[in-house]
This record gives structure tokens, C-alpha cells and sequence, in this order.
């Protein structure tokens, strides 16, 4: 393969993933439902506390169905709350229900800005976007829904008075029953919560019962991303087994008569987890290892939330006798150090919630890289340059084959030109020279293809570890590149900051013309690539390269700027490795010459179009 077939493959195989990428960046909104619609189904029953679905029988492994959700209008943001403070979360925690429903994180503000607020993680019914964790049992033998905890029990503070790290905390509840609840919550230095549910029966009567957690969701999230490269909805861990379920598909559930909805259940053995992820964003429901328990996600159209449960085995409790069961909430940033850390310390396979996608394989040890480089080097630009050289490195011996193949065909160019002329039309004959031609100059055409068969995928899992991993939210480069998960800030519409009005707003189309300067670097850089060659013969050929460096330019101007950092460097590197590849060979590039060419074959198509 030729130098400019070789260049010809790249710039399609690029163009296809660039486009492909390009036409899904902003697809079109999902239609959504008014979350407060009264709709009815046959299998909703009103219960006495106001919760939605009645609990069914609990099956051997803990089954039935904890109660629901509250209802969508019943405001619970002046309920009683009990603080929550810790150096990385604040918030409160509703005595209604005993929900984990106020929870902000501190270290995140929702824009650059520091005068920003800070992230809300979790938000109580009756905010614009519930979304909280509730706690309960369900009944069983001997139990009404009223002798059990629901989503709208009213609890009381049996000790401490703000949950911090270093003082849990403890509400109680007694039942009509005769069993005595109790809800033990505590918190650590980062964002999981334990929480341990104890009851005991002071009753004449044995009974059964099934603890259970639930993660609620009124609605889609607002900020929902929508983009192919990104997973956002319901995890479900089973056993060493990952389900994803995006929240659009959520509705599209099978009916499950036992659950009255439509849901997904997993039966999970030894260990697992369930919740909901964003993109930066988590709430998972851990259970502890080695406890049997039904993993469920399910949706309730009629009031449009989106719910996930973990439902562990049923307890049998006899007069006099009392159970606790534990198990873990986690709520907050997808940290990869963070996530690593719970992983060491027993939650299986934790980091695969964040979203590595297809080649996983690489995404993970690549993010690995970059993150030691970050910390090493504190700056997350100059470690994105770093692991763009250490990548050419391992990739050096391909692309030396490469660039030395494309010399050795530079130097045969002149005998291929006789075979050519030889050959006349005879296009098998001048196949069957050809190939003699190098079997006998032990030159091998296809030897360029390989780095770049193997760029599209580091190409693709770089591009996956900037847009997924909250480390590059925010990350800092040097003057306005303040957040390399964005696009560049800069633009050509005011001179790059030198003229006193603003860029145009980012989802303008104005933005889309008036790049910033990485972007122009980046053109720049591919066109200076090109420049090692002669432009080819073909006219066709003339025309798809002189337009490329400037279609990529216009086209990766909206990534995010660490991406397009990422590409800048590669070109750079590249450009000096064939240079100096080419001239160990013999052969030394007419750089100055080659875009001399160029320009006069420019203004001779333009006379002889006149």
C-alpha cells in the first residue's frame, strides 16, 4: 500500500467515525409523560399510608413486593428532617419515612464557576425532581401494611442529632403490632452509607417479614445526556454479571404480573448491587456480600417513576425474638479512586459501574495510566500529552514499519512508473509484476495499515475515558482551558479573547463555524502531516486531502478539548516520527516544496478556469 492509499484509508476511516459521531451528538428528545397524570391500573391498590401498590406475599428468598414510592403530589420537603453533615456531603434526612432523600456533594459545583451551587445528588418529594433512597419491610404471615414501616411512617430520633462520620445515627418506630423498629444510618468519609435495620417482637404471635431498599426516581433526570457513547439508567450487578438498562427502555419492560409493573428481576446468590447512574452521578443499593437477595428494576407509568429494589430473604420472628440486617447505600460522585477503594474492600466488580464500553479492554487501563500521570504531573492536559507519547511509544515499532515501508515504496516509485507503462491497460499483468516486484525488494504494501487500524480504536477509547470519567470534568489545562471535558472556549469569532465581546453561546451554530484555537491547531497540524508527501496525481485525491485538515478541524471543533489536545500531540508526534523515519531511509521530505506545489497547481486550476 502506497502512501497515498495509505493516507486515503485514514482520512475515510476517520471520516466515517467522525461523522457517525458528529450526526448523534445532539439527538432529537425522548417524549415524555407529566409525571403527576392520574392514570389507573387495575393492579394499583390504595393502602392505608398512602403508598401506592399493596406489598404481595413474600416469596422464600425475600420476594413480594415492598411498597412503592409516595405518591408524585405528596410534598414532604417540611417534613421533620434529622441534618447530615461530613466533609464531603451535606443534607438531611426526612423522619418521614426515614428517607435518604437531601443529599448535596461539596466538592462538585454544577458549573465552572465556584459561585455555582453545588451538585444536589438526592432531592424529597415534592422538590421538581424526587429522588431519594427509603428503607422498610415488607409483611408477610401475620402482618397488614399497617404493622410495618412505609414510605410515609413518621419516625422519631431514638439517638444522635446530626449524622456525621463520626456519629451515627438511630430512629425508631413501633408498630400496632408489637414489633419495635428500628433504622441505624451512618456515614463515611466519601459517600456510602451503612444501613442497619433492626425489628423486635414484643407480640404473642410469630410473624414474617422481608426487609428491603429502594432507590426512587420521579422522572427522567433533567440533564439527561441522551449520547450513544454514554450510558445512563438502571445497573443491576448478579453474581459477576452486569445488566444495563437505559432509562428510555425502562417503560418497555415486560409486565410482571408478581411485581404489577413493568420490571426486570434478578435472583442474586452471593453478591451484588442495583441502582441508577448518570454521567458523573450514582446511587447504588449494596447488600451485603454473601446475603441472597432479588435485584428489581421497575417503572410505575402511572405516576412515571423509575424505581430499583433489593429485597432480601424473609425473616421468620418469633414472640420475644429480634433480627438486624445490614447493607450499604452508596450516593455520589463516580470518583475511579473512590470506586476502586469500595471494590478492595468487598463490593464485586464495583468499578465496572462506571462506563468503559465496548473496549472495555483498553478504556480501563488507559484511564489507569492517565490517572497516575495526573497525579504525578497535576496538571490533567500535560498528562494527556504524556500518555499520548507513551502510547506512540508502544505503537513506535509498528509505525516504523510503516514509515519505512512507505520509503522503500518511494524508492520503487520509479520502477513502478515502467511496470505501468508496460503494462498499458493490461491491469492483471501490471498486479502480477507488482507483487514479483516486491516479493523481490522484500517490500510489504500492507505494512502502513496496521497503526492505523489500531489508532481508530485508542482513538475511540480515549475519546470514551474524556467524555465518561468524572476526573476530566472540570480538569484544568492552562489559561481558558479550564475544563477539558468541554469543548474549546476560545473562538475565531472574537480573536481568541483580543476583541471585547464574547464566543458565541456553544450550542449555537455560530460556535460551529467560529472554532477555537485547538481546533485550528489541529488543522493546521494534519495539513503540515500531509506536507511530508507530494500531493497525489489523482485530482479526486488532490481534492479529499486539500479539504480534509480543514473538515476535521470544523467537524472536531465541538469535542472535548482534551480529545482534540490528544489529536494535536498525536499529529505532532507523528509528523516527527515520519520525518526523521523517512530520512534514516534516505529520503528527506521537501516539506517548503510540497506546499509550494500545492499552491502553484491551485492558482493554475484557477487560470484554466478563467
Amino acid at each position: 500500500m502506497d502512501d497515498q492509499n495509505k493516507n486515503l484509508l485514514l482520512a475515510t476511516a476517520l471520516s466515517m467515525v467522525v461523522i457517525l459521531v458528529w450526526f448523534l451528538l445532539f439527538p432529537p428528545p425522548e417524549p415524555t409523560e407529566d409525571p403527576n397524570a392520574p392514570v389507573a391500573t387495575e393492579t394499583d391498590a390504595p393502602t392505608p399510608d398512602g403508598v401506592a401498590t399493596a406489598p404481595r406475599a413474600a416469596d422464600p428468598l425475600g420476594g413480594g413486593t415492598p411498597a412503592e414510592a409516595p405518591a408524585a403530589n405528596a410534598d414532604t420537603t417540611e417534613a421533620p428532617r434529622l441534618p447530615l453533615d461530613s466533609a464531603r456531603l451535606e443534607g438531611s434526612i426526612s423522619l418521614t419515612g426515614g428517607r435518604i432523600d437531601d443529599l448535596r456533594l461539596k466538592d462538585y459545583h454544577v458549573e465552572l464557576s465556584v459561585e455555582s451551587p453545588i451538585v444536589q445528588m438526592l432531592d424529597p418529594v415534592g422538590s421538581s425532581n424526587p429522588y431519594y433512597a427509603l428503607y422498610g419491610w415488607a409483611p408477610g404471615n401475620g402482618l397488614a401494611l399497617s404493622d410495618v414501616p412505609g414510605a410515609n411512617t413518621s419516625w422519631t430520633i431514638e439517638s444522635g442529632e446530626t449524622l456525621t462520620p463520626d456519629s451515627p445515627v438511630t430512629l425508631r418506630w413501633e408498630s400496632p403490632a408489637g414489633l419495635i423498629f428500628r433504622r441505624t444510618i451512618s456515614v463515611d468519609e466519601d459517600f456510602m452509607f451503612s444501613v442497619t435495620q433492626a425489628v423486635e417482637n414484643t407480640g404473642d404471635q410469630t410473624v414474617s417479614l422481608a426487609p428491603y431498599g429502594v432507590l426512587a426516581r420521579h422522572g427522567e433526570p433533567d440533564d439527561l445526556k441522551n449520547f450513544f457513547v454514554l450510558f445512563e439508567g438502571a445497573l443491576q450487578m448478579s453474581d459477576g454479571i452486569l445488566e444495563q438498562t437505559k432509562y428510555k427502555n425502562i417503560p418497555d419492560l415486560d409486565m410482571l404480573p408478581a411485581e404489577g409493573t413493568q420490571a426486570t428481576v434478578e435472583r442474586v446468590q452471593e453478591t451484588g448491587w442495583v441502582g441508577f447512574t448518570d454521567h458523573y452521578w450514582m446511587a447504588t443499593l449494596i447488600p451485603d456480600a454473601g446475603t441472597p437477595f432479588k435485584s428489581v428494576v421497575k417503572y410505575d407509568a402511572r405516576r412515571d417513576i423509575y424505581q430499583t429494589e433489593a429485597v432480601l430473604p424473609t425473616v421468620e420472628l418469633a414472640p420475644g425474638a429480634s433480627r438486624e440486617v445490614s447493607s450499604k447505600l452508596f450516593a455520589g460522585a463516580k470518583e475511579w479512586e473512590t470506586i476502586r477503594e469500595y471494590q478492595k474492600a468487598g463490593i464485586d466488580r464495583f468499578l465496572d459501574s462506571i462506563d468503559w464500553g465496548w473496549f472495555f479492554f483498553i478504556t480501563k487501563y488507559m484511564f489507569a495510566v492517565l490517572h497516575w500521570l495526573n497525579l504525578h504531573i497535576g496538571n490533567m492536559g500535560l498528562a494527556i500529552i504524556a500518555l499520548t507519547l507513551l502510547l506512540k511509544a508502544l505503537l513506535f515499532p509498528l509505525a516504523y514499519k510503516s514509515y519505512a515501508s512507505m520509503a522503500k515504496m518511494k524508492e520503487l516509485q520509479p520502477e513502478m512508473e515502467k511496470l505501468k507503462e508496460r503494462a498499458g491497460d493490461d491491469r492483471e499483468k501490471l498486479q502480477k509484476e507488482m507483487m514479483a516486484l516486491y516479493k523481490k525488494e522484500k517490500v510489504n504494501p500492507a505494512a502502513g495499515c496496521l497503526p492505523i487500524l489500531l489508532q481508530i480504536p485508542i482513538f475511540f477509547s480515549l475519546y470514551k475515558v474524556i467524555f465518561v470519567t468524572l476526573e476530566l470534568r472540570h480538569a484544568n489545562f492552562f489559561g481558558p482551558f479550564n475544563d477539558l471535558s468541554a469543548p474549546d472556549p476560545t473562538s475565531l469569532y472574537n480573536l481568541f479573547g483580543l476583541l471585547p465581546w464574547g464566543a458565541p453561546d456553544p450550542q449555537s451554530i455560530l460556535a460551529l463555524v467560529f472554532i477555537g484555537i485547538l481546533p485550528l491547531l489541529l488543522g493546521i497540524s494534519m495539513w503540515l502531516q500531509q506536507k511530508l508527501n507530494p500531493a497525489p496525481a489523482d485530482p479526486t485525491q488532490q481534492m479529499i486531502f486539500a479539504w480534509m485538515p480543514w473538515v476535521f478541524m470544523f467537524m472536531l471543533g465541538g469535542f472535548a478539548s482534551g480529545l482534540v489536545v490528544y489529536w494535536i500531540t498525536n499529529n505532532v508526534i507523528t509528523f516527527m516520527q515520519q520525518y526523521m523515519i523517512m530520512r534514516s531511509h534516505g529520503y528527506t521530505p521537501d516539506i517548503m516544496g510540497n506546499i509550494k506545489s500545492s499552491v502553484k497547481k491551485k492558482k493554475d486550476k484557477e487560470q484554466d478556469s478563467k
